[in-house]
């Protein structure tokens, strides 16, 4: 143990009367809440081609955050909502073999 760590958990002991460990803080809070992912819904919704950055922009004229691509993916994600967009092309009428 160094002594920085030691003197951490006298302190503790001193101000808290314990030397148990402190409860998790949460970390930061997301950005993209319940009404950005509906926001966001509609988004998609309306411009279902759009891209990541499109839908970044639409977001942020729709009323929702100013947030980057990767958020933007990260709530389509949290959405169940895929990017991979569907062939436009009708199947061959060839068999395959």
């Amino acid at each position: 143990m160094s002594l920085s760590f030691v003197n951490k958990l006298l302190k503790r002991q001193r101000t808290s009367g314990s030397l148990a460990a402190l409860p998790h803080r949460g970390g930061p809070s997301p950005l993209l809440d319940t009404a950005a992912h509906g926001q966001l819904a509609a988004c998609v919704a309306s411009q279902p081609d759009a891209t990541l950055d499109e839908l970044r922009v639409l977001l942020a004229a729709c009323g929702g955050p100013a947030v980057g691509r990767t958020t933007v993916w990260q709530g389509l994600q949290a959405l169940d909502l895929r990017r991979k967009k569907r062939v436009s092309t009708p199947p061959s009428g060839t068999p395959n073999g």
